[in-house]
């Protein structure tokens, strides 16, 4: 066999392989199924279209906070040394009352979500998600609702005997809602920061 006869072999073969590696399963796993799918979506947009059914007051709340052990990792008051602040501390700043410095993301009075989320879906989303530590996703609907409230509440963003629900929720006026602006649009090639490699 021939040089030549090498190289087309070669060529046939290589582009035999692209073709395999371009199928839909590349041969392994399985295409999911509607339901593995709604399974996995669980994320909660600003609309709350997606929230389920379900309701929570502050005061239900403030009970959760306590029986789930919330304020063992963020303090009883909300702003514990080994997690984030939940709560912002109101009042002049004593020397007693000044955070520790941290690492970034710092999360500090300044930065709470309760304050700085743009939407209170992302409050409700993110503790349906994460929380307890160690149990995440172990809380009902209703226990979510209410530990929501409980921390708009106590930022002041709503009143004690508000109702949470999935009607409600997406109402809530953040106070940076207009904070928040979206990254410039990003093109392939641009650096995705200025000035930036």
């Amino acid at each position: 066999m021939g040089f030549p006869r090498i190289v087309l072999v070669t060529a046939i073969l290589g582009i035999c392989q692209t073709g395999w590696t371009q199928s839909p399963t590349y041969r392994l796993g399985k295409t999911p199924t509607a339901e593995e799918i709604r399974a996995w979506d669980i994320a909660i947009s600003p609309t709350g279209k997606e929230l389920p059914s379900g309701q929570g007051t502050a005061k239900e709340g403030a009970a959760l906070y306590v029986r789930k052990g919330c304020a063992a990792c963020h303090g009883a008051t909300g702003s514990g040394a080994h997690a984030p602040t939940l709560i912002s501390r109101k009042g002049p700043r004593t020397p007693s009352s000044t955070p520790t410095p941290c690492l970034t993301p710092c999360i500090s009075d300044s930065n709470t979500m309760g304050v700085h989320a743009p939407f209170a879906t992302t409050i409700w989303d993110y503790i349906n998600r994460g929380m307890p530590l160690g149990k995440e996703g172990t809380l009902t609907p209703n226990e979510v609702y209410a530990l929501t409230a409980f921390l708009l509440y106590k930022n002041d963003v709503i009143k004690e005997d508000d109702v949470m629900d999935a009607q409600s929720l997406p109402k809530v006026k953040m106070p940076n809602r207009d904070g928040f602006a979206l990254p410039p649009a990003w093109k392939p090639g641009e650096s995705r920061l200025q000035e930036y490699p």
